[in-house]
């Protein structure tokens, strides 16, 4: 009889907290701490807090995998500060490619504007993978933590937009985490079977050391 009622005061309890302010718009100005940002006094917060003009442009896709994400994240966002979720624009240049990458923070639902789009994420438990060739309208979503991809699969420049459930989903992109640093050539190689001359190009290409 005791548990179910000291659980029934932790859900009001956690509502009533949850209820004390309608947001935390974050203090850009200070310093973004593991914890995130600290919230900006209600008195100084404006609409401009809550409104986000960066995803109307395209980035820029002259890059080596032709491609560009702009993020609408807490950090330039400040209004989603404390609200799980963020957007993100996607432009992928005929032959672009956002390589295998991961968002150990959210997971990301992605849907299509223009062109066409080959995504995929591949499994933990059976590293089995799920992937399609995406067209104008079409909706994928990519759960939290899996690696996952997308290619532009057609003729033309695409353009799709991402939700995540985190206001700072975070980013790690394997190829880059590999190959473009200072972990030594030889314990990449042990670790994915490729060999020396394959890890130094790859380094050479991403701009890695060792």
């Amino acid at each position: 009889m005791i548990l179910p009622i000291l659980l029934i005061f932790s859900l009001l309890s956690s509502t009533s907290n949850a209820a004390v302010q309608d947001f935390c718009v974050a203090d850009l100005t200070g310093p973004d701490t593991p914890s995130g940002f600290a919230c900006k006094k209600p008195a100084v917060v404006t609409v401009n807090d809550f409104v986000f003009s960066g995803l109307g442009a395209g980035g820029n896709t002259s890059n080596i995998i032709k491609a560009a994400v702009t993020p609408a994240f807490a950090d330039k966002f400040a209004g989603v500060n404390g609200l799980g979720i963020s957007m993100a624009r996607l432009d992928l240049a005929v032959g672009g490619v956002i390589p295998m990458h991961t968002h150990p923070g959210g997971s990301e639902v992605l849907v299509v504007i223009s062109g066409s789009i080959c995504a995929g994420f591949i499994s933990s438990s059976d590293n089995k993978v799920y992937f399609k060739s995406l067209k104008k309208g079409d909706i994928m979503v990519f759960p939290r933590g899996l690696l996952h991809f997308q290619i532009n699969a057609g003729g033309t420049p695409a353009l799709a937009f991402v939700s995540f459930s985190s206001e700072r989903p975070g980013l790690q992109i394997l190829d880059f985490a590999l190959f473009a640093n200072d972990l030594p050539s030889e314990i990449i190689e042990m670790t994915t079977f490729l060999d020396d001359a394959q890890v130094k190009k790859l380094k050479g290409v991403l701009g890695g050391t060792g």
